[in-house]
């Protein structure tokens, strides 16, 4: 059985100089395999998946207020609000649209052992919401309202970056959660289709920028093709009143980090930008 429920996913495949992306299609029928993990917590289906959560943030109190008076953002403020190729150094590439909504990588797909946490169900529930999230690019839960996401890449990395409002939900109860994940998931592991796949999790450092904000790096060691590999994404959130970023990136090829900083920074003054009913300023390298 799958472990998604009544849901077809379609995803991205790249070839890699060193062997397959771990990228591959997950299709559902009317059941999931929770029946079938003998150990750990079961990978929830998407269809039962929460909006709510609960990060702390990097470097930053947790705070309520928004700088931006209450402003609501609309569909076509969160497009504006999206970063571009010239926001963000290298080689970045963007993609289509449609293209970007269907990544997913199968090495996150998994049942986190409960065995590897001494505070059993409790943190493997965390680091398995985490591992879901990740898969299906819900980091800080389903938006309640506007929504607009933008893919990037780069030779066998990717880079996905959303802008959404949670005027419904509570950011900051997702960047509480995120926040707790590296002494809670720092090192776990989790089996699909009866192999190993080992897991670590660490907190980056992020731009001091936005009201809040959480930064993850998290490596994953499986295999793929017949061939071990290592996913690294670097992650990001920043929550700007009841809206908020999301960056993810990364990929075979590693260590993206300085790309989500970019992102970050760029980004976060661009929406604050668009809730104050400015246009944004010119990417760095427009202005060059």
């Amino acid at each position: 059985m799958t472990r998604r429920t009544s849901r077809l996913v379609r995803v991205l495949s790249t070839a890699l100089a060193a062997g397959t992306l771990l990228a591959t299609a997950a299709c559902s029928d009317d059941g999931d395999k929770d029946g079938s993990r003998a150990s750990g917590v079961t990978a929830s289906p998407a269809a039962r998946k929460q909006p709510t959560g609960s990060p702390t943030t990097t470097g930053s109190p947790t705070t309520t207020g928004s700088p931006t008076g209450g402003a609501t953002l609309t569909e076509s403020g969160a497009q504006t609000a999206l970063i571009t190729e010239a926001d963000i150094e290298d080689d970045w590439t963007q993609v289509k649209d449609t293209e970007a909504e269907n990544w997913h990588d199968s090495l996150l797909i998994g049942t986190v052992d409960v065995s590897d946490f001494l505070t059993a169900k409790a943190d493997a529930a965390d680091c398995q919401r985490l591992m879901d999230s990740l898969y299906d690019d819900d980091l800080l839960g389903k938006p309640s309202g506007a929504n607009a996401l933008r893919g990037f890449t780069q030779d066998d990395s990717r880079l996905l970056y959303q802008v959404a409002s949670y005027d419904r939900s509570d950011p900051q109860d997702s960047l509480n959660w995120m926040a707790k994940l590296p002494d809670e998931c720092d090192q776990f592991t989790m089996t699909e289709n009866g192999e190993e796949r080992t897991v670590q999790v660490i907190e980056t450092s992020l731009p001091d920028v936005g009201d809040a904000r959480a930064g993850l790096r998290v490596t994953v060691q499986g295999t793929t093709g017949g061939e071990q590999a290592t996913l690294t994404l670097d992650v990001a959130a920043v929550r700007v009143g009841n809206d908020a970023i999301t960056v993810t990136a990364g990929g075979l090829d590693g260590n993206e980090h300085d790309s989500v900083e970019q992102a970050v920074n760029l980004g976060t003054q661009r929406l604050k930008d668009v809730l104050a009913g400015k246009s944004p300023a010119a990417s760095p390298s427009e202005i060059e």
